[in-house]
């Protein structure tokens, strides 16, 4: 019998790391993606090429049109604007998305559960990160149990185990896990701004670029502007 994981992959660079890893561990690989009303689309078409190269068996591209409706974040609200990283506030940026990994994680462990997943991956990260509350390690600790809860495979004696092996890892460690495991990074966007080019000034740039900075390695993806 195959042993069965979800990943939540949204196109970027943390998200397929795990794919990566989660193959070496010998995972089959079952990516889901959320559509959740993010100002442009580039990710989503991002994570369909990074399923292709995977060869996975099914991937799962899922409507989460809510955040969109309720806006209050940067990248899901036609009302406020992305702001480079040069400006950024202390404290949680605009840029976080309400509970955003609560809601996905949640749907995930429903689709894990209907195909019988031993785990779900996720890439979140408590190192190199922009102060988003749900990266943190106590907000995966109680997902996890929440999860082992709310679900008859919890419930039953065969709970979904929450992966998050980026946890510790700065964004450079991340990067040479990735290529050693030969990740296809050419193929992800890291960009808040989804445009043909990463903009470079973005939060999520920056970080990306300090990152394969650090790492000693060239980021293969193209940008407006490229200085660490």
């Amino acid at each position: 019998m195959e042993k069965k994981a979800v990943v939540v992959l949204s196109g970027g660079l943390d998200s397929t790391t795990c794919m990566g890893i989660a193959r070496e561990q010998g995972y089959q690989l079952y990516p889901i993606t959320f559509h959740y009303g993010q100002q442009h689309d580039r990710e989503v078409e991002q994570a369909r090429q990074v399923a292709e190269y995977f060869q996975v068996k099914e991937h799962r591209v899922v409507n989460v049109g809510f955040f969109r409706q309720i806006g209050g974040s940067a990248l899901t609200d036609d009302g406020m604007e992305v702001p480079d990283a040069d400006e950024a506030v202390e404290g949680i940026p605009s840029t976080y998305v309400p509970a955003r990994n609560l809601i996905f994680l949640s749907l995930a462990a429903a689709y894990a559960e209907v195909i019988g997943a031993k785990a779900i991956y996720t890439g979140v990260s408590a190192v190199d990160y922009s102060g988003y509350p749900d990266c943190r390690p106590s907000f995966i600790q109680s997902m996890e149990e929440t999860i082992r809860q709310a679900t008859k495979a919890g419930v039953t004696g065969y709970p979904i185990q929450l992966e998050t092996p980026l946890l510790d890892l700065s964004k450079a460690d991340t990067i040479r896990e990735g290529l050693r495991l030969e990740v296809p990074y050419h193929l992800t966007t890291s960009c808040y701004r989804g445009e043909d080019l990463a903009c470079g000034v973005c939060d999520s740039c920056r970080l990306r670029l300090k990152g394969f900075h650090e790492a000693g390695a060239e980021d293969p993806i193209p940008y407006v502007e490229a200085s660490v």
